[in-house]
C-alpha cells in the first residue's frame, strides 16, 4: 500500500474496497480528518476507522468503476475528483445497493506513503 503515487494510492483504495479489504490504513491518522459519505459526516481518525471498519462488516460483493478520475500532485499534497458507480450487497439485510457516486478528497504525503486527509462521497439528487 506504500507508494509514492498519489493517484495509484486512490486506485489501490478503489481495489481494496472491491476486495472489502480494511480501508482506514489509507487515512491519516488525525484528529482534522473528516469523511463524507452518502449518508455520514466522520471526524477524526477513529471515527473513521470505525466507520469504516462497520462499512466492511455491513457490506459485500462491491463494484467500483471509476469514471472520471483526475489527481493533481505536489510536493506533500495532492487532491482528486471522480465520477464513480458503485454498487455493493447490504449483509444485514441481503439487499443491493447502488449509486453513482461524485468523489472528491485530499490526501497528504505522510512517512509511509500517501494518505487521506479529507474525503468527499455524495450522489447527485435528482429534483
Amino acid at each position: 500500500m506504500e507508494t509514492d503515487d498519489a493517484e495509484a494510492t486512490v486506485r489501490e483504495y478503489y481495489e481494496s474496497l472491491r476486495r472489502s479489504e480494511p480501508l482506514y490504513p489509507y487515512f491519516a491518522e488525525d484528529d482534522e480528518l473528516v469523511k463524507f459519505g452518502i449518508s455520514e459526516q466522520l471526524v477524526g481518525y477513529e471515527a473513521v476507522a470505525e466507520g469504516l471498519r462497520e462499512q466492511t462488516r455491513q457490506s459485500d460483493d462491491w463494484t467500483v468503476a471509476s469514471h472520471e478520475l483526475r489527481v493533481t500532485q505536489r510536493d506533500r499534497h495532492a487532491w482528486f475528483s471522480d465520477t464513480v458507480a458503485m454498487a455493493w450487497t447490504d449483509t444485514t439485510s441481503g439487499t443491493r445497493r447502488g449509486f453513482d457516486t461524485r468523489w472528491s478528497g485530499t490526501l497528504a504525503r505522510r512517512e509511509d506513503g500517501w494518505k487521506f486527509v479529507g474525503m468527499h462521497v455524495s450522489a447527485p439528487h435528482q429534483f
